[in-house]
């Protein structure tokens, strides 16, 4: 670095040479030091200027860039940032066999109050008390005036109320978001589904659960992540769920029945298409157990799977069953069924006056109680048993609900040689419509038994699993066509499918013991198409009654059978199953046309 001397001495020299005063030399001097320190001095306030004013031009474009971005997004309301862990709750979906949505999730918003933090309590109360008409705004002041720093308020809001509790401007009311369970069909397969509650909660989200049917099944499943959202897949085919529960309320409004049940199954695999209990309810809302009465007038019954009836005559297949499996007869072997038939002091009676004597398969088509009697005495009750068990009727269903798992059928304790004679026409052994549909595939399907199940993937039954020859499941199925084309149930044919079936009418136990006189329960048990047995169908009606004719009528040809065949002939063409005509509608050989 060159340093400046302070004085010229060279030029001081020079001057005193030339005679010129030396201090004017020292005075210039000086004031260029002076001049070249304040150019130097305002050089850096420049730079330090320009620096100033970059530094507040990229402050101000900072600032002008996040507001731009602010500007062109979507509004959302802040988030406080928390400190505790919250709730971690993606339930999967529920899909039929098809795929369509039966359950899934929608993000809501949950409604709470911090009365600290309010500003007018009063204009609170009566503002929530008009936007949710189930709450009273002198309890909701009287809360929010309390000691309390926390309230729960509603724990589900919908997007109109959500806006509606905003717009009251009071900042002690706060917003949470939550998961819900939605079913968007409905009533549709509302016991099947079964239905969700909330179980651990708090502010930021809370635990959705099962708590009835598939839901609480298989809820673990449902919470599982490791499963990645892969949706529970039903056997139950919506379409036809619909199909079948809008003709079975509208049977059970034309017979005033009380209730009623319809279970439609594959005869081949156990899987359920379709299950209705009525009345029903809506899963979105599912109601509260009752707490009083007969469990069974609650909407949450499932009649079908939960319901425990004596299903009548549809027993009487399994009574000739028994017969030709033991070789004690065949189809055309005579039975006696002159009546009455006295046991001690009870008699048992037939419907009409069949005669002295029918052959097996009139028995069966003429629903003969003296004859499944007298056929269940010389067999006994050993074979008996061994046979309804083999069928389920001894244990509960292991079909994937709760409620059926806890149904078991009722036995008699003491299984006598009456008892044995009444449970062959199908009275004194209670089970459930879906016990009868398991027992009746088996009995049509070739002779295999099969466990009903909700799950879309199950394996077929084997070898292993046969109850009854297939030669006798062939004759069965032949009786059981008998008894729609000449017997009992004429009203189930329905024109262009084989439709074979039973009739049973069993009168309603009174709750103070014996039967009511004048109320029934009727099951129609039916397969289709009996050339070649896909499904099967039941259906039951809790006290119905047919008035069309000058006196009521409460059998099962008159009101359960109609409706069964009015079920058939909906839901066939949706399963893809095509009418046939025959010349003859006992004799399936000859085909006239297929289209």
């Amino acid at each position: 670095m060159t340093r400046s001397p302070l004085r010229p001495i060279a030029k001081v020299l020079r001057a005193r040479e030339d005679g010129i005063d030396p201090a004017l030399i020292e005075a210039q001097a000086k004031a260029e030091r002076l001049r070249k320190q304040r150019t130097a001095e305002r050089r850096r306030a420049e730079s330090r200027l320009i620096l100033l004013a970059l530094t507040f031009v990229m402050a101000f474009s900072a600032v002008g860039y996040k507001m731009t971005l602010l500007a062109a997004s979507e509004p959302v309301e802040p988030s406080i940032v928390r400190t505790t862990t919250p709730i971690v709750n993606q339930r999967a979906d529920i899909v039929d066999r098809n795929g369509e949505i039966l359950a899934t999730n929608l993000i809501t918003t949950s409604l709470f109050a911090h009365p600290q933090e309010m500003v007018d309590a009063r204009a609170a109360a009566d503002g929530l008390a008009e936007i949710f008409p189930d709450l009273v705004s002198d309890d909701l002041y009287r809360i929010f005036t309390s000691e309390r720093k926390f309230v729960w308020i509603k724990r589900k809001l919908s997007p109109e109320q959500r806006q509606a509790v905003y717009d009251l401007g009071e900042p002690g009311l706060q917003f949470g978001p939550r998961e819900l369970r939605l079913y968007p069909n409905g009533y549709l397969a509302a016991h099947i589904l079964g239905g969700t509650s909330f179980g651990r909660e708090g502010v930021h989200a809370a635990e959705v659960i099962g708590v009835a049917g598939v839901e609480l099944m298989f809820d673990d499943f449902l919470r599982d992540p490791a499963n990645e959202g892969a949706p529970l897949e039903l056997s139950i085919d919506i379409s036809i769920q619909a199909a079948m529960r809008r003709v079975l309320r509208g049977g059970m409004a034309m017979m005033g029945a009380k209730g009623a049940s319809a279970v439609l199954m594959d005869a081949n695999t156990g899987q359920i298409i379709a299950m209705v209990s009525l009345p029903d309810f809506d899963p979105n809302h599912r109601p509260d157990p009752p707490v009083s009465g007969d469990p069974a007038d609650s909407p949450l019954f499932n009649r079908a799977a939960q319901g425990k009836y004596e299903l009548g005559s549809t027993f009487k297949i399994f009574t000739a069953a028994i017969a030709m499996e033991q070789g004690i007869a065949t189809p055309d072997t005579m039975i006696n069924t002159a009546g009455p038939l006295r046991w001690g002091r009870f008699t048992i009676r037939d419907f009409h006056d069949y005669g002295a004597r029918l052959s097996l398969t009139d028995v069966i088509v003429k629903s003969s109680n003296i004859g499944s009697a007298n056929l269940a005495r010389e067999f006994g009750s050993e074979a008996q048993q061994n046979m309804l068990r083999a069928l389920g009727f001894f244990d509960k269903l292991s079909v994937e609900l709760p409620e059926a798992q806890r149904s078991k059928p009722l036995i008699p304790g003491n299984w006598s040689e009456l008892s044995t004679m009444t449970i062959a026409y199908g009275h004194g052994l209670s089970a459930s419509p879906l016990h009868l549909a398991a027992a009746y595939a088996t009995m049509t399907n070739g002779g295999l038994k099969v466990t009903p199940t909700l799950l879309k993937t199950t394996p077929p039954p084997t070898e292993a699993d046969r109850v009854i020859s297939a030669e006798t499941s062939a004759i069965l199925r032949d009786m059981l066509r008998q008894v729609v084309t000449r017997g009992t149930a004429s009203l189930a044919e329905v024109e262009g499918y084989q439709i074979g079936g039973k009739t049973g009418t069993a009168d309603k136990p009174h709750p103070q013991g014996g039967y009511y006189e004048d109320k029934v329960i009727t099951t129609f048990a039916g397969v289709f198409p009996t050339s070649d047995p896909k499904y099967v169908l039941i259906v039951s009606l809790d006290e119905p009654e047919e008035n069309s004719g000058l006196e009521a009528r409460r059998t099962a040809g008159w009101t359960s059978v109609p409706v069964a065949a009015e079920i058939v002939r909906r839901v066939a063409p949706l399963m893809g199953l095509r009418p046939e005509y025959f010349d003859d509608a006992t004799n399936p050989d000859v085909t006239l046309t297929s289209n």
